[in-house]
């Protein structure tokens, strides 16, 4: 039998580079290549994005966009890794763990939208306590996240790991000021929200790793009387998820946002008492948030175990 073929388009960016990484030693699939003189070619991206079973976009809003339009092959199947197709119509969010239904459409599509890392982290929480009813779905939320600099893709990455960077780039730097983060719409929408989260994202001087903190009054929440009954709450919904886990109640220290650096899995840490509770999803923005996400969805849409090649 033939092996899958899979393409990444936009191979040299910070997400194709590590799909390709998680991919290079597969037995199991052929990965196509484009050469480095032809790689902004339309024309030659277009056959092998045809010729291709799978097709990865690791590209900008617009270009991803673009990209979309030139696969005319019904057989050929997209897995987005940028930002604009998470809500649009006729394409699948993929984070399979939400439920069995998302699961199964992630399985079966032909166009699948890779969540964002930060966007990532809240969902995967606040899905599973919306849909149990402990979150109203018309509760006012706020959610921080930790990220490493590695998220901000090769331009950030220069500027950080350049000898003569500015001293401020030492300090966490606190950005999104707007409160229209690029990743909000598809928090609230996935989560069937009423309201866009306050979501406040903070860029420190450490690579890869992310953090994000949902803070919760319990008097807000239906069916739980403290922190630890929403722990238990998380731990039943994730309780067969291979990729998040969801750790023992409490948590002994303090939560270091590199910790799953190099990882494929999420934790979500519960912390708090009687009257307020924190979850902390914790991972790697390049692992669960972008390019092992993406992986896992491909070993889905392909029939593999969902595992496979990834860091687990």
């Amino acid at each position: 039998m033939a092996k899958p073929l899979v393409y990444i388009d936009g191979q040299s960016g910070t997400t194709g580079l590590q799909i390709a990484d998680r991919l290079g030693s597969r037995t199991d699939i052929e990965l196509l290549k484009i050469s480095d003189e032809k790689h902004r070619d339309v024309e030659e991206r277009k056959r092998i994005m045809n010729e291709a079973d799978i097709v990865f976009f690791c590209l900008p809003d617009d270009a991803a966009k673009e990209a979309a339009e030139l696969v005319v092959n019904p057989k050929t199947r997209i897995i987005d890794a940028a930002t604009v197709h998470r809500v649009a119509p006729g394409w699948d969010y993929g984070i399979p763990e939400l439920s069995g239904e998302r699961r199964a459409a992630i399985a079966a599509s032909k166009r699948v939208a890779n969540p964002g890392c930060h966007a990532s982290g809240f969902v995967i929480p606040v899905y599973a306590l919306v849909e149990m009813g402990v979150i109203p779905k018309d509760l006012p939320l706020t959610a921080f996240s930790l990220t490493g600099y590695s998220g901000g893709g090769k331009k950030m990455i220069a500027e950080y790991e350049d000898e003569n960077r500015p001293a401020e780039l030492s300090s966490p730097r606190i950005y999104g000021l707007t409160l229209k983060h690029k990743h909000i719409p598809e928090m609230q929408k996935i989560c069937g929200l009423t309201h866009a989260p306050v979501f406040l994202p903070v860029v420190d001087d450490y690579y890869k790793g992310m953090a994000v903190t949902l803070m919760l009054h319990n008097s807000q929440l239906t069916g739980v009387k403290s922190a630890q009954d929403v722990q238990k709450k998380l731990e039943e919904w994730y309780a067969d998820a291979k990729m998040v886990q969801v750790h023992g109640f409490g948590y002994d220290g303090m939560i270091a946002a590199n910790t799953l650096a190099g990882s494929d899995k999420m934790q979500l840490i519960v912390n708090g008492h009687e009257d307020q509770t924190i979850v902390t999803a914790l991972f790697d923005n390049l692992g669960k948030g972008a390019s092992g996400s993406a992986v896992q969805n491909m070993n889905i849409m392909l029939g593999f175990d969902e595992t496979a090649g990834l860091n687990v």
